[in-house]
This record gives structure tokens, sequence and C-alpha cells, in this order.
């Protein structure tokens, strides 16, 4: 791998045209993956690929003038010091805002490299042309707010955020919650049943942890199997189900490790302070993401949890 400060002229050239060519595909990639969700940013990564697109014309025809036809393929990937680009896949599935400030960073990270080149070398005409290179990402980012001016108004990206919102609720929190609940609260009858009725806190683990497994695999398949995403826009079948099912493990686990403790009234104990956080953590998530008012869904929810505790506790003690 190369040191930037051992480029010559010619390569620093050639870096900075394969820089635009690939900046340009990744925002080409943005646009195209945007059009169905988010129409009005993608017209914004639409016009930034003729932006780029400008750019790579003209650094090539700089290169041309001062260096012949042949263009040798050096990639930021090759220098030490810079940071590979993402491809577009890795950052569109962390939603719209993630894009939006991957973009902007793609450019501030343009005009950087641009400047700390123009610092790296004493000679005149190639300090002035890589100034010029980064005045020129400048006024791309510039160019690059107005197009956001003119193509995402305020309403539009309170749109776009909420449509954002909705999916993540819809694909995610929806499948978690279903999964944290039928995990915190069906198990808590097998888990407190074998704890009363055996009073160890081994046995009370084994059922908990074979509960949680066992509940977790169920609703697993159960939400990726109950429907594929293409009509209700709930997302891709095996991401919910890894969602919910990993959900449903973990609310049954929670109130399931403190029976590791061997000491039977303190495993007690841990556990139903375990359960009563839980249970307001299903609450608030409700509360957060679904618009249910706080207080009840704190009465639904432990109103529900005690409903199966008690549960246990009677058949465990029977």
């Amino acid at each position: 791998m190369r040191k930037f400060t051992a480029l010559t002229e010619q390569e620093i050239l050639a870096l900075a045209i394969s820089n635009e060519e690939e900046d340009g595909r990744i925002y080409a990639d943005f646009s195209y993956a945007l059009q169905e969700n988010y129409p009005d940013t993608a017209k914004i990564f639409a016009d930034m690929v003729r932006e780029e697109d400008d750019h790579r014309r003209h650094l090539i025809d700089v290169y041309v003038r001062r260096f012949g036809d042949h263009i040798p393929l050096i990639r930021r990937q090759d220098i030490a010091g810079f940071m590979p680009r993402k491809p577009a896949w890795q950052i569109q599935g962390q939603g719209i805002e993630v894009v939006r400030r991957y973009a902007e960073d793609m450019e501030r990270d343009a005009a950087r490299f641009y400047r700390q080149a123009a610092l790296r070398t004493n000679d005149a005409e190639t300090r002035k042309l890589l100034g010029d290179l980064a005045t020129a990402e400048d006024q791309h980012g510039r160019a690059a707010s107005d197009m956001a001016s003119r193509h995402l108004t305020d309403d539009k990206r309170d749109d776009e955020d909420e449509n954002a919102r909705r999916r993540f609720v819809l694909q995610i929190v929806q499948p978690g919650l279903v999964g944290l609940m039928d995990g915190s609260v069906s198990t808590l009858a097998p888990v407190f049943a074998a704890a009363f009725a055996t009073h160890d806190p081994h046995s009370a683990f084994l059922v908990g942890l074979a509960a949680s497994l066992g509940a977790g695999i169920s609703m697993g398949f159960a939400e990726a199997l109950s429907d594929d995403g293409a009509l209700s826009g709930r997302g891709k079948p095996l991401i919910r189900g890894l969602v919910c099912g990993a959900m449903t493990m973990a609310g049954g686990i929670g109130h399931t490790l403190p029976f590791l403790i061997e000491s039977f009234s303190a495993a007690m104990t841990v556990a139903i302070a375990v359960v009563v956080i839980e249970l307001f953590l299903i609450s608030w998530i409700r509360w957060r993401y679904q618009d249910t008012p706080f207080g009840s869904a704190i009465v639904q929810i432990v109103f529900g949890g005690a409903l199966v505790f008690l549960a246990g506790v009677l058949i465990g003690s029977s």
C-alpha cells in the first residue's frame, strides 16, 4: 500500500478521477434504491450523479491534456490512510437519515482530499489544480444543498421521515415487541411453576432455558412464515423472524438467569425484580412506538403478567 505523499502529480490526478467515478456510482445506487419509498431524495441523488459526471469529464480532459490517454488505475483503498467507501447496499439498509449523512460525509471527504493534496505538494501548478478541485467539491456541496431545497421541502422531508418511522415500527419494532411480550409473559408460568414445585434454582433455570429457546424458535418461524411482506410492507420475512425470535428468547432468558443463583430466596427475589423491569419495558415500547397511553399500557401488561405469574405459582405449589 502506497503513501499519499509518494504519489506523483499524474497519479494524484488519476486517483481523483477514480474517486469521482466511484462516488458517482454510489450516488446512482442510492437514487435507484430510494425511488420507491423516497422519490424526492432519489431526485437529489440523481442530480448529484450528474454533478459527479461533470467533474469526472473535466478531470479527464485535464489529465489527457497533461499526461496523455492512459489513466492508471489508482483507488483510495490502495493508498495508506484513506478509508474506502462503503457500497450503497451497506448504507441504505440503515435508514434514510443515515444515507443522507453518509452522502454529506462523502462530499466533505472529497473536498478534504483535494486540500490535503494541495498542501503536500511544492509544485505551483499542481497546487493550483488541487485547490481548484477542492473549490469544485465545495461548490458541489452547495449545489447539493440547493438541490435539496428544490426537491426536498420541509413538508416532503417530514413525510419521508414519517414513512421511515412507520416502516421501522412495522418491520422491526412490531415483531420485536410481539416476541418480547411472548417471551416475557408466556414463560413466566413454567419457570415459576418449576421453581415453586422443586425449590431448586437449577431446575427452574433448566425449565426457563428450554421454554425460552423453544418459544424463540417457534415465534421466529411463525413470524417469518406468516407474511412475505410483499403486500403488507412489513419487510423481509427473514429479518422479522430473526427479530421476533431473538426478542422472544431474550424476554424469557431475562427472568431465567437469576435462577443461576444458588440461594432459592435470592434467586426468586431477583427474578421477580427482572419480571417487573420487563413488564415496564414492554409498556414503554408500546407507549413510545404504538401511541398507547403509558398508564393503560402498564395496566394491561402488568395485569396479564400477574395472571400468568399467579398461574405458575398455583400450579407449582399444588
